[in-house]
Order: structure tokens, then sequence, then C-alpha cells
């Protein structure tokens, strides 16, 4: 008999200024975006007395606090980004790497997180 698994998946955005270095273009000159975000947990144990993987309320309250250190902000002078290009693909795997240390355990991993900078271009950061 297979196990189950849940997913949850939240969403949130942000805004904030970045560079990109060595670009080549007009993305070099300092401009800002209304990021979207999308974080996404598995498991395959519900609580046993609420019978919830986490609760959203919980989850949400997470992505708000790694989203506090990014909004606003401009990127390029933040640690993180020191060595990095502020790429959405970079911001995905920030956001991936702070949300995995906050939620994950033996019962809750994290899928992926993924940062838009418009609805039609999407970057996601998940590892295997």
């Amino acid at each position: 008999m297979s196990k189950g698994k849940w997913r949850l998946k939240v969403k949130k955005d942000f805004s904030s200024a970045h560079q990109l270095r060595n670009y080549g273009g007009k993305c070099e000159n300092m401009h800002g975006h209304n990021f979207g975000v999308e974080v996404e947990i598995e498991g395959d144990r519900l609580d046993q007395k609420v019978e919830i993987l986490m609760d959203f309320k919980e989850l949400k309250k997470e992505l708000n606090e790694v989203l506090d250190t990014l909004d606003h902000k401009h990127l390029n002078s933040l640690e993180y980004f020191e060595h990095r290009n502020p790429s959405s693909e970079n911001i995905a795997r920030y956001i991936y790497e702070e949300m995995k240390k906050r939620v994950e355990n033996e019962h809750v991993r994290m899928v992926f997180a993924s940062v838009s900078e418009k609805e039609s271009s999407v970057a996601t950061y998940f590892e295997d």
C-alpha cells in the first residue's frame, strides 16, 4: 500500500530594488520589482491532535519573516548577495534556504520556492 503525502503552498509578495552585475543591459541599472513568491512544503504525517501538516498561519508567519529581510531593500547591499547576483533565481534560492531552516523537521520538508518578477516570468529553486 502506498503512503500518501500532503503539500501546502502559500503566496506573498514584496518590493525591492536590485542591479544585475555583468548583465550587459538595462538590468545593470538599479531598478525595482514587486516580486511574487510561492513556497511549498510537504510531509507524510499529520499532527495527531489537529490533523494538519502545518498551520497555514505559521507557514505564512515564517515566510513573512524571511521576506521582511528583503522587502524595500536594495538587494545588492545584503550580505547574501555580496558575491551572488540578486537574480530571481538566487532570490528563490535564498528564500528556499531560509524557509528550510525554519520549517523543516522529521515530518515536513521544503519542496520549492518560486519568485516572479511578473506573472509571465518565474524562477523556481528546489533540491532533490
